[in-house]
């Protein structure tokens, strides 16, 4: 039987591999890269797995996989759950809204959030970097309208929509069972609260209650204690 290896940058979009294989008790070899502590940046040992030297990538035998989705959907669809259990939603029926729903919010997370979440970590972080003391208030004040004016109204519109979609009573964001959506989504979750500070949850109740949900399952309690962490200390 070929070796299933997750390939896991530490702080990265990659945890939410290990808390699927965790829910599916598939067994792995977790490989683990460090950040360089200066840029924060993947080591270069990651090219050698795959050419674009990100993470998450998994291999299995010959078979190389990257990008969280796809990585997502292989699994489920290679070692899937049984489908009288707790896990049968985690890829739906095809032709059912659930199946629908579950390929939005694949794409969704990286495609309509991450994209800004990322740039606001960019833009938090540009006063902060070395520069004169006289750029400083400059590369502030350009920060502040970029995050004012394109970044923020782009996240909360995202957060309204997740928050709408979770306000009906729905447990996950499928419907009553956990589906890979969630999964997919919870870095996405993850990384806007933390750069959003402690008074963002008291805004999005659904979406915070939504999130200590997963955050309380066991399977997710497993992939942090292996992983660690998804998101680096942003200060």
């Amino acid at each position: 039987m070929s070796t299933l290896v997750v390939h896991h940058l530490e702080h990265s979009r990659s945890q939410r591999v290990l808390w699927l294989l965790e829910e599916l008790g598939v067994p792995y070899e977790l490989r683990t890269y460090r950040r360089d502590p200066r840029t924060r940046l993947a080591p270069p040992e990651l090219k050698a797995v795959h050419p674009l030297g990100k993470s998450p990538v998994i291999t299995h035998g010959d078979i190389t996989v990257a990008e969280s989705g796809a990585i997502l959907e292989y699994l489920v669809q290679t070692f899937p759950p049984p489908s009288d259990g707790e896990l049968a939603a985690l890829l739906p029926a095809p032709g059912s809204a659930a199946h629908r729903d579950n390929r939005f919010w694949l794409h969704f997370a990286e495609g309509s959030l991450m994209n800004w979440v990322v740039m606001q970590l960019v833009f938090v972080s540009i006063p902060r970097q070395r520069m004169p003391f006289f750029a400083r208030p400059i590369a502030r004040a350009i920060s502040q309208q970029v995050m004012q004016r394109f970044i923020q109204p782009n996240i909360d519109g995202a957060l309204n929509w997740i928050e709408r979609t979770l306000a009906d009573g729905r447990p996950w964001l499928t419907g009553a069972q956990l589906a890979l959506a969630d999964i997919q989504m919870s870095f996405a979750i993850e990384a806007v609260f933390a750069l959003g500070g402690a008074a963002l949850p008291a805004r999005y109740p659904a979406t915070q209650a939504w999130r200590q949900r997963y955050r309380a399952r066991a399977a997710y309690q497993r992939a942090l204690a292996k992983g660690g962490p998804e998101i680096m200390n942003l200060s």
